[in-house]
């Protein structure tokens, strides 16, 4: 009896399978990295991910003036390597019909933090009726209004130990309560990150034989536009790009009062969510060494427009890497800086201050709120 063997060949009839289009919204303002995990939490319940950025307009509007502009914020969204498509100034109270509908995603998603409309009423509401909504961690000690915080208050508590670079807890501890009046858990502030997060965060990829391997280091504080300009140039010069984050201390003695504002876990992963981004050296050296350009057979050094310190012996960082002729400098044509970000909560501080001190006293209300309900309902 002849053996029967299994057709391997595809019936011309066979569906092919539907695209899973998701749909996140947001502000985004500051982006960070606790909004790249949403959103690469969101692209992986799917195929192809939707992303509605609101407008400056409407963010005034409903919860005061945004740091970052409305195209400074599309474009940076649009560099994270899980967004496949930006809608620009999405409806800041959103619809089934004007966003999933419109934009044929199947459901939306959202983190576990509460979010209501001006009215009170659950701004998903509607989404989670029709059983379009999908509910997602949310990255907690992270958020816009605790990095504008750090920059009003001028804190360095948030800096990692120099002795703590390639430490990472495994168990995610995130302490948040802060005294007897325990902030609340999204505006609230730990930095603590685990190599699975790391993990998450990378592509796991060495280069390629025959690939050209560009590096360039810096602080990286704070992901701005200019940062996002700056790594895509860097990115053009080759085909894998390795960027090295200065440990808290590095940047600190060179750029003094607070700075970074993010400390160097924080700036690893906003870093590694850059489309751009092939690979990352955690607290990496201030000079380049031989070591390093062996070890990831680096072809060209690239550096940008900001002024160049001496490290602490003296000697200009970049001098290895010119005299092997791998050095190169290149502009970003953006003339965005960390310091002219926090120039602008400066200027800006009595709005901002009051900003923040209205969504955290939002949040701890619908906190309490929420826990009232559920002891109400385990007496019940």
């Amino acid at each position: 009896m002849p053996k029967r063997t299994k057709s391997t060949s595809k019936s011309p009839t066979a569906k092919k399978r539907k695209q899973v289009r998701v749909w996140a919204d947001g502000c985004y303002d500051m982006v960070h990295y606790g909004h790249a995990n949403s959103l690469r939490q969101g692209k992986a319940l799917g195929d192809y991910l939707v992303v509605g950025v609101h407008s400056d307009e409407d963010i005034a509007k409903n919860k005061g003036p945004p740091v970052y502009t409305e195209q400074e914020r599309y474009r940076i969204i649009r560099a994270i390597k899980w967004v496949d498509e930006v809608v620009e100034g999405s409806p800041y109270l959103p619809t089934p019909e004007n966003t999933l509908d419109r934009h044929n995603c199947d459901f939306c998603i959202h983190g576990a933090d509460i979010s209501t409309t001006p009215d009170g009423v659950d701004t998903y509401g509607a989404q989670k009726a029709a059983g379009r909504y999908r509910e997602i961690e949310r990255t907690q000690g992270v958020s816009t209004t605790d990095l504008v915080g750090r920059m009003l208050l001028l804190t360095r508590g948030h800096h990692s130990k120099e002795e703590d670079i390639g430490k990472i807890d495994a168990n995610r501890v995130a302490e948040i309560g802060q005294g007897p009046c325990a902030r609340s858990p999204y505006t609230g502030v730990t930095h603590f990150s685990t190599s699975h997060r790391i993990q998450q965060f990378s592509n796991g990829k060495m280069p390629a034989p025959g690939d050209k391997v560009v590096y360039t280091a810096g602080a990286f504080d704070l992901c701005h536009i200019g940062h996002v300009d700056f790594l895509e140039k860097a990115r053009e010069q080759g085909d894998f790009l390795v960027v090295g984050l200065l440990s808290d201390a590095v940047v600190n003695r060179y750029k003094g009062s607070n700075h970074p504002i993010m400390n160097l876990q924080e700036r690893v992963l906003s870093v590694l969510a850059l489309k751009y981004v092939s690979e990352v050296v955690i607290g990496a050296p201030y000079s380049v060494t031989n070591e390093l350009l062996d070890y990831f057979k680096v072809d060209v050094v690239v550096h940008g427009d900001s002024e160049v310190f001496v490290d602490e012996d003296g000697k200009d960082p970049y001098e290895l890497p010119k005299a092997l002729g791998k050095y190169m400098q290149i502009s970003s044509g953006s003339d965005v800086t960390t310091s002219a970000i926090v120039s602008r909560i400066i200027q800006n501080r009595l709005k901002y201050s009051q900003r923040n001190e209205l969504k955290q006293q939002k949040e701890l209300k619908e906190i309490q709120e929420a826990h009232s309900t559920d002891n109400e309902k385990s007496v019940a």
